[in-house]
């Protein structure tokens, strides 16, 4: 597992506490605070867990004459790299408290967008969950009454009934081969998206799905323009500064447009060209960073890319919504509705022959 990843699976709770942690640390170190002083300050102002471990093993390293950047770098899940190469240009440009308020932002922003994105589709898989269990109910031990007084009346039964009725044996009776199909299926795509050419095939995917596609750029695209020119910004060399970036990216396709644009930069070559050679990113993309080469402001560029982007995203997050209710409302209800209707239509066929 990348250290990239391992970040994005440290526990939900421990985010914002090391968030809060590096903008304390930063305050110190500004406020005129020795550097060890300051660790053991924020690691002991910690409550009992994993991070206070890190920060008082970093402390450790710290007092042993090790570089800040260096004690973190041994703590990957914690620590990604872009956080690491930061630390190391705020210790040779004497601007450490700068650095570690600019990754506590970072942080945030980053945290901000994948709370929205969480948010937003937090309700609709609520209510898909919601649907399930109804349904589930309704096939357990609903339907089994009626089809059994349907059964004893021995009259043939409308196709939509006969389809319920199938679709409930197989719900009462082979449901754990349903069960272990979903989990054998589940299996399979795990292990075929640990695969590179799976991996690729997934993420290419991912970003030409409808609606859903459009929305995957622009926060792959949002989260690589901020990580980008924070880096930047921040004393990291252009070269350097991509190859962390590319660390962090977890988009295989993204990844390999990267990977274009780097050697492009180790043989002298411009960084919007080989950008917009790949076809991965939009011309907006590429056209702000030609300016910001152009100009010498290329953070400055970069930034502004992440800040539009991430507004479309909170825009576009909103109409997925908007739109993804009324979808599941009309798909429920038209599943209910067919039960209702398989259930009444031999009641129906019944009324007519006795009247």
């Amino acid at each position: 597992m990348s250290p990239a990843r391992g970040w994005f699976q440290i526990r939900r709770s421990g985010r914002p506490q090391l968030i809060l942690t590096t903008r304390q640390l930063a305050t110190l170190v500004k406020a005129g605070m020795p550097l060890l002083r300051a660790l053991r300050t924020v690691s002991d102002q910690l409550d009992p867990g994993p991070l206070r471990d890190v920060f008082a093993m970093i402390a450790s390293d710290v007092e042993s004459g090790v570089k800040l950047s260096e004690a973190l770098s041994t703590h990957p899940r914690w620590f990604p790299p872009y956080f690491v190469n930061m630390v190391r240009a705020g210790e040779l440009g004497g601007l450490l408290d700068d650095i570690l308020k600019r990754l506590a932002e970072l942080q945030e922003r980053q945290a901000r967008l994948r709370d929205r994105v969480r948010s937003a589709l937090m309700y609709p898989a609520f209510v898909m969950f919601a649907a399930v269990g109804i349904l589930g109910v309704l096939m357990a031990f609903v339907v089994p009454t009626f089809l059994g007084m349907f059964t004893e009346l021995g009259s043939a039964l409308p196709w939509p009934t006969q389809l319920l009725v199938r679709t409930t044996q197989i719900v009462r009776h082979w449901w754990w081969v349903v069960l272990l199909g979903m989990g054998g299926g589940g299996a399979l795509i795990r292990l075929a998206l640990r695969q590179p050419a799976g991996r690729r095939l997934a993420d290419r995917v991912a970003l030409h799905l409808p609606v859903v596609g459009s929305l995957v750029e622009r926060i792959l695209i949002a989260r690589f323009a901020r990580t980008f020119g924070t880096l930047i910004s921040s004393g990291v060399p252009i070269l350097s500064a991509l190859e962390t970036v590319r660390a962090t990216v977890t988009n295989s396709v993204i990844d390999d447009a990267l990977s274009d644009v780097e050697h492009s930069l180790k043989v002298g070559e411009s960084l919007a060209r080989p950008m917009e050679l790949s076809g991965v990113f939009p011309p907006l993309v590429t056209r702000m960073v030609a300016l910001g080469e152009e100009t010498g402001q290329l953070d400055h560029m970069l930034m502004q890319v992440a800040d539009s982007y991430e507004e479309e995203v909170e825009v576009q997050l909103a109409g997925l919504t908007q739109l993804l209710e009324p979808m599941l409302i009309v798909f429920v209800g038209g599943v209910v509705g067919f039960i209702v209707i398989a259930m009444f239509l031999p009641l129906m066929s019944l009324t007519k022959l006795l009247g």
